[in-house]
């Protein structure tokens, strides 16, 4: 126990305090069980550290990383025990799913050490997914995505802005004072969702955690072959340098050498796993549902750094918007680009027509550079205002 505790103490004396995620303030912290979600990269384990250095008491609160070489010398339960007989009250599991048979362990301390409040993390959603049937009755789950470009623009700036619903945003509501935001707006598509934007090698380090997922989540999940995750490395770079793309599945599934059924499936683990979007189309029905209508890459950034200078703009303009309205219902409508709840959306540059568009109630154009809006026409970073 002296080794991880030391080891906590100096990780959380490095703990910026400046600057915190949005998702910080949203957490019921009091809650007995919290469980952290989100793709690698998006500031959960700092997220844990800067709740406790913040925290009147800090010495209620135990921080352990399960990817620790420490902690296989006991059992979270001991961990737990052991903190709640020196009188601690809190303890952040961070990175659980390195951990063998970590729901049940969890639990066990949930059922039988009262005393105690656990919030983990977890960037290998397919495992903690997994894990979630023991715990679903009891844990209150929340999802950390990567950096809006409201947060960038905080990070960057230090600019504090407001959160828009998406009814404010369409009713032009948006009263904003920034200075050359399509200057960074360029900026946050290629380099900003991820809070470690401004490190060196930002490209390697996004390609690193796609190879992470690949070679070691999908692997140890789906027991994927090597030679069948080459392929849907290459099937996500098709995708990423494509104009919008609309899945031809027999296609793909002549590409990869898999069925067609298992395909669906493995698009599925892709998404759960946070390197692709799929929307579906608006069509009601079984085969609405399950035929994904198009495949977005998770996010601008990796688009570009998986094609590089040939990446589409048509491409990252549509994978912006599908992102940043992932919590939305979001569909692909006959007419128009996108619809989110009753609205019909219509993306593109500057000198788009609504031509696509003309004659739909509640249609919108969407348009990338430009600063200010009309009646009928939104800037397209003024979506990344909605967290």
């Amino acid at each position: 126990m002296d080794a991880i505790l030391q080891t906590y103490k100096r990780i959380l004396a490095a703990t910026p305090m400046a600057k915190k995620r949005y998702l910080f303030d949203q957490i019921n912290w009091n809650n007995r069980l919290i469980g952290i979600t989100g793709q690698r990269g998006t500031g959960k384990s700092t997220l844990l550290l800067q709740r406790i250095k913040s925290s009147d008491n800090p010495d209620a609160y135990l921080y352990v990383s399960a990817d620790s070489l420490f902690i296989y010398r006991h059992t979270l339960f001991e961990i737990a025990l052991s903190h709640r007989n020196m009188g601690g009250q809190y303890l952040f599991i961070d990175e659980v799913h390195r951990y063998p048979s970590w729901s049940a362990e969890i639990k066990h301390i949930y059922d039988t050490i009262p005393e105690i409040n656990i919030v983990f993390t977890g960037s290998s959603i397919l495992d903690i997914m997994k894990g979630y049937a023991d715990l679903s009755r009891r844990a209150i789950h929340y999802v950390l995505s990567g950096l809006s470009f409201r947060e960038y623009l905080f990070f960057e700036t230090d600019a504090h802005l407001p959160s828009y619903s998406i009814e404010e945003i369409i009713s032009q509501k948006i009263k904003l004072e920034i200075d050359k935001p399509l200057f960074h707006f360029k900026n946050y598509l290629q380099k900003g969702f991820f809070p470690f934007y401004t490190e060196d090698d930002y490209d390697l380090r996004l390609l690193s955690i796609v190879n992470t997922v690949l070679e070691v989540d999908l692997i140890q999940y789906l027991e994927f072959r090597p030679a069948t995750i080459a392929k849907l490395k290459k099937l996500l770079q098709i995708i990423s340098e494509s104009v919008p793309f609309k899945p031809n599945i027999k296609k793909i599934a002549e590409l990869t050498s898999i069925s067609r059924a298992l395909l669906f499936h493995y698009l599925q683990y892709l998404e759960k796993a946070g390197l692709i979007l799929l929307v579906g189309a608006s069509t009601k029905g079984i085969q609405g549902l399950s035929k994904p209508e198009k495949i977005y890459i998770n996010n601008p950034n990796l688009c570009y750094a998986f094609g590089n200078q040939s990446t589409n703009i048509g491409n990252i303009r549509e994978t912006f918007f599908a992102n940043q309205l992932k919590q939305y219902t979001v569909t692909i409508p006959p007419k128009g680009d996108f619809k989110v709840n009753d609205y019909i959306f219509e993306i593109g540059g500057k000198h788009k027509t609504a031509k696509q568009i003309q004659g739909i109630a509640n249609a919108f154009l969407v348009k990338d550079d430009i600063e200010f809006g009309t009646q009928k026409t939104i800037p397209l970073w003024h979506f990344g205002f909605l967290y």
